[in-house]
């Protein structure tokens, strides 16, 4: 259930939470629509013009925390972020990278860059089509490049494509049979060269949408008729990362099978390719062994043909492994307490690369006590050198000609895409230069941004600790009076098996900016700390990430950094289901909003995707346990009020689960509203989509919690059991 943001259609408000039960209620909510976003164009832009000059500290304007103007409006987080969906280099050394885009209904898009960086780039995709494979829901690895040569996933249709990068004219040519619908998938492809073919993970749907089929199939690239793709691995639940050598004769997998996830138990495999394609022997690399629990990731070949991969084996940290061949066995390259790879929730992912110019070297990426590093690695002397970086926070990495291309972004940083030149030896940086950014205009807030403060605080557990980021209110025109703590909105991360980072979010900075505290909190069960904290939650979610996030909030009380009698609560997905939980069975926060989150585990256990669909029984434990930790079945503990927002085509977590609870806290006597979008799957992706979701969360909390008047014009939605 990590957080993910899917492409949407168009808004529609639910008839249970607009103004009235009008029987004109389409074209009442049309109106409204279409006037707030107009308003707030105008708005914003007479915020801009007139406040952007910054008084001296003593000349600000004192008002209540929550009531501050900010420039950062609706309008500028929905539109002004662009999502990231991967790089990559041709052979000529140009840069490609695959954005998303909120204003074109989240669109994502091929983007090639010129090899002279000051000349603009262009779109290679075509406006009929969008980069998007919606393999394990969650998707990634959409597109990949070999020569001149693109292969890529289209959204509409779930077809593979192929395409030249060399002209922007260049039209699109089906590569795998059309099925009548999207119902085969495709991710994570390479290219094969010396068979003309492409290999990737094929998810085929066409019998059960509930229990797919993955496996690895070939492609052919050649020849004027579509052909069924060939299979070449299959038989498991699940496959990642196939990865051929340049020989073309070793193919390298991942694959795991139910009830783990990827990073509970997975394993790693080699397979060995005949003249005719296929697969003719296999060997367990890594994860066989009964005895070693371990989760390997991310196998990658040298050009000399030495197998390299990411593993949690006995140390249980995600660190640089090899494979001897000669003898099947495994030795690391580097350890390190750090974590050197992510889970695998998306496809696609690149934490390392072998650096062409000195093959004993490896770019990596790490994460240490919430903070990403940037290191090369010799793998000959087993030695580690930390590359200066302004980004705190990094993700892929891409080899280009004499550089690397990184994905990153810091407390000042928005995600971005960074070249980075290295001198001779790769021991240092000569030159860093960010050349696509998600939020290009953002710098001209910088004075109402608020910076991320790492905090470690005690849990329920004596002597265990959990992390978080904390954003104090940050305005340069308003402070609030002395004794005035400000109201707090907590955030819990979805996943639950993921992590928040402390990086530069207009999300964020929209409350902060208007007088919030934020805090985004990595409770036990969180990634980036190692296995033993990932496995806190193993048969206690529901209780440990509640726990800590009550811990968190009351620890910034007892900190004086927030008021303990306006603490809210806010998460997606398996965020949405901490927030309920920790409604239904604390009383630490006074409202809550869950955004396709989760009420009822049972059914969100025969309902949801086949991914995650055995995922609740290593987090929650038997029957007796599904009970007790749903928050439906326990309606009569919830005591304050509540915003749900949903997606009508979510397949992760369906409708229901916002209805149901929707409808009995609503039975109840609770202040209660729902939010239900059209063409909405697990997570909102459209501009006006994601602008309603903020402005409607933070006039809730306003109007039954803050005591403070919002500065914007907002038109509230209807609270039943309030208004």
């Amino acid at each position: 259930m990590a957080l993910s943001a899917i492409t949407t259609a168009a808004i529609t408000t639910s008839r249970h939470s607009i103004l009235s039960h009008s029987p004109s209620l389409s074209n009442l909510t049309l109106f409204i629509t279409t006037h707030r976003l107009h308003y707030h164009y105008r708005h914003s832009r007479k915020l801009i013009t007139t406040t952007m000059a910054t008084p001296s500290p003593e000349h600000k304007t004192t008002a209540p925390y929550g009531s501050w103007h900010s420039p950062i409006t609706s309008d500028v987080v929905s539109g002004a972020s662009k999502g990231l969906g991967g790089t990559a280099v041709d052979s000529h050394g140009r840069l490609f990278w695959l954005e998303s885009r909120p204003t074109e209904a989240g669109r994502s898009v091929i983007v090639k860059g010129d090899k002279d960086e000051n000349k603009e780039a262009f779109d290679v995709t075509p406006k009929e089509f969008s980069v998007r494979t919606v393999a394990q829901e969650y998707g990634g690895g959409a597109f990949s490049i070999s020569g001149d040569t693109v292969v890529f996933s289209n959204y509409k249709d779930q077809r593979l494509y192929k395409q030249s990068t060399d002209s922007k004219d260049s039209a699109p040519v089906p590569l795998t049979p059309d099925y009548g619908g999207p119902l085969v998938s495709y991710a994570d492809g390479v290219f094969d060269t010396s068979l003309n073919r492409f290999i990737t993970v094929m998810e085929d749907r066409r019998e059960s949408s509930l229990d797919a089929i993955t496996s690895i199939v070939s492609i052919e690239l050649g020849g004027n008729t579509i052909q069924e793709p060939k299979v070449l691995v299959g038989g498991n639940d699940f496959y990642a990362f196939p990865r051929l050598d340049a020989s073309g004769k070793r193919l390298a997998w991942i694959e795991w099978s139910h009830p783990n996830m990827p990073w509970d138990k997975s394993q790693l495999w080699v397979g060995y390719i005949s003249d005719t394609g296929d697969v003719y022997k296999r060997v367990c690399v890594a994860g066989g062994d009964s005895a070693i629990v371990e989760s390997p990731t991310e196998p990658k070949w040298s050009d000399e043909g030495e197998l390299f991969f990411i593993t949690d084996r006995k140390s249980g940290f995600w660190n640089l492994h090899r494979w001897v061949e000669s003898d099947n066995t495994v030795a690391p390259v580097y350890s390190l307490e750090a974590e050197f790879a992510r889970p695998l929730w998306v496809f696609g992912m690149n934490s390392y690369e072998i650096i062409k110019e000195q093959n004993n070297l490896i770019a990596c990426t790490y994460r240490q006590k919430g903070r990403s590093y940037l290191a090369i690695v010799d793998k000959n002397k087993s030695t580690l050198s930390v590359l200066e970086s302004p980004f705190t926070d990094l993700m892929n990495i891409t080899s280009g000609v004499k550089c690397l291309y990184v994905e990153g972004a810091s407390g000042v940083h928005p995600m971005s895409i960074a070249k980075v030149s290295l001198d001779e030896q790769a021991s240092k940086v000569v030159d860093f230069k960010i050349v696509w950014s998600s939020s290009p205009t953002i710098s001209e807030y910088k004075s109402y941004f608020s910076s991320p403060e790492f905090i470690e605080f005690p849990t329920e557990v004596p002597g265990e600790v959990a992390y978080a980021y904390y954003y104090p209110p940050t305005n340069p025109i308003y402070q609030a009076s002395q004794d005035e703590k400000p109201p707090l909105l907590l955030k819990s991360h979805g996943g639950p098996t993921a992590e928040t980072r402390g990086i530069l979010n207009l999300n964020v900075q929209f409350w902060t900016s208007r007088g919030w505290a934020f805090v985004d909190v990595n409770y036990g069960g969180s990634t980036g700390y190692g296995r033993a904290f990932r496995e806190r939650l193993l048969e206690r979610w529901g209780i440990v990430d509640v726990n800590d996030c009550c811990s968190c909030a009351q620890f910034l009380v007892d900190s004086g950094k927030a008021d303990g009698e306006r603490l809210c609560i806010t998460g997606g997905s398996a965020g949405g289901y901490t927030t309920l939980a920790a409604l239904a069975f604390k009383k630490t926060f006074k409202a809550g909003a869950s955004l396709y989150g989760v009420a009822d585990l049972k059914l969100l256990k025969e309902e949801t995707h086949k991914f995650e669909s055995r995922y609740m029984d290593n987090l929650v434990g038997g029957e007796k346990e599904f009970f007790e930790r749903s928050p439906i079945n326990f309606v009569d503990q919830f005591s304050c009020p509540i915003i749900l927002f949903q997606g009508l085509e979510d397949k992760v977590v369906p409708p229901d689960q916002a209805r149901k609870i929707y409808q009995a806290l609503k039975a109840k006597g609770l202040p209660v509203a729902l939010v239900e979008y059209e063409g909405e799957q697990h997570g909102f992706r459209k501009a006006e989509n994601i602008k309603f979701t903020l402005e409607q969360q933070m006039v809730f909390f306003a109007r039954l919690v803050g005591h403070f008047k919002v500065a914007d014009e907002i038109v509230p939605i209807k609270i039943d059991n309030f208004d």
